[in-house]
């Protein structure tokens, strides 16, 4: 049986006139129609848009594009415009508005300073699982290939007026906090919940939904959610990337059942090639932790396709993911869009200009 997937999407509100983010997403949110399932995020800059759980590539997209174009009307309604983008490129951001909620308001007491650059925006995609063992295990085996997704999917180069000289500073920023980035490999289960254990005595723990790993058990679903990505600038490298996350998940499970529980690549290993795709994106090498060579992006993007081409055909998507691969890697990710918009007049308003633009395209 092919998985279903739900989807988040999160987008930033900007002004239109100022192009600076905005702290008005209750408007946005209040304007939203009732038939799109659209919610508050941890600050007033940022809106959340969720699809219901599909097995079908054309469904998913359609919602997603319908979600960006009533988000967007909502902005609109309210004078406001949202973009896709991993983070701010223009607005005073720090600390960012909080959004009214208890929960919030308690992290901003635990983690402090770790919440000023907390307006960033990912692409988030639930995979069905059995159980959150699996879950674990599934983890494990996408490690090695989440330097890959990264560097695909990089679309927060600018930061509040600066470029900060990596395709993605989202994956930067957010690897500060103590439970982030690339998950730990676990064994077995009982390791998983023996960290777990550990880490709510630290103090490291809000509660269950603050273990932010890249990939992790659903606190609240039947699911695995990889939370590697930015979020993409539009639909078709949204959906590209979704596609192959769902066959990264389904090759995985297969390894599983057969007692496979993954390859124990090092942490410090995998923290250096996050930090080297989230610097160069495509337009540099990537580690292969499998191996620890540097390969060059787009060889390590048609590597990453052959391992899932079984999963990719069986859920009858290979052509499409192949050629949202290839359009991607000739186009360029969202941070190469981001900084030729920005060399046509060498103005950071043009970037803002060409998201609002591309988030609805």
């Amino acid at each position: 049986m092919i998985p279903l997937i739900g989807i988040e999407e999160e987008y930033l509100v900007v002004d239109p006139r100022t192009r600076h983010v905005a702290p008005r997403a209750a408007e946005v949110l209040a304007a939203a129609t009732d038939v799109l399932d659209v919610v508050q995020e941890i600050t007033r800059f940022q809106v959340e848009a969720r699809t219901p759980p599909s097995a079908d590539l054309n469904e998913l997209g359609w919602r997603l594009r319908s979600a960006r174009k009533e988000v967007a009307g909502a902005a609109r309604s309210c004078g406001l415009a949202v973009v896709a983008s991993g983070i701010p490129v223009l607005g005073n951001v720090m600390p960012p508005p909080l959004t009214d909620d208890d929960r919030y308001l308690q992290g901003r007491v635990l983690y402090r300073g770790l919440q000023d650059e907390l307006s960033i925006c990912a692409l988030h995609v639930h995979v069905d699982v059995p159980d959150p063992e699996h879950a674990v295990y599934v983890g494990n085996h996408l490690r090695p290939w989440l330097p890959t997704l990264i560097a695909l999917a990089a679309n927060s180069p600018f930061f509040v007026g600066r470029d900060t000289g990596y395709a993605s500073w989202r994956v930067i920023s957010w690897g500060r906090w103590p439970v982030s980035g690339a998950p730990p490999y676990f064994p077995s289960y009982g390791a998983y919940e023996g960290a777990l254990e550990a880490l709510a005595r630290s103090g490291a723990l809000l509660d269950a939904k603050t273990v932010y790993w890249d990939s992790r058990p659903s606190p609240r679903l039947p699911t695995v959610e990889i939370r590697v990505a930015d979020v993409p600038l539009d639909v078709t490298d949204s959906l590209t990337l979704i596609g192959l996350i769902r066959a990264l998940v389904v090759t995985a499970l297969g390894a599983v059942r057969r007692g496979d529980r993954g390859l124990p690549v090092p942490g410090e290993v995998l923290r250096a090639a996050y930090w080297r795709a989230a610097r160069y994106g495509l337009q540099g090498e990537i580690l292969d932790v499998r191996d620890g060579t540097l390969v060059p992006a787009a060889v390590m993007a048609g590597r990453l396709i052959e391992h899932v081409r079984a999963a990719l055909a069986e859920a009858g998507d290979l052509k499409f993911v192949q050629e949202g691969l290839d359009r991607l890697l000739r186009t360029g990710s969202g941070a190469m869009r981001q900084r030729r918009a920005y060399e046509r007049g060498n103005d950071l308003q043009e970037v803002v200009d060409d998201l609002i633009e591309a988030t609805v395209a």
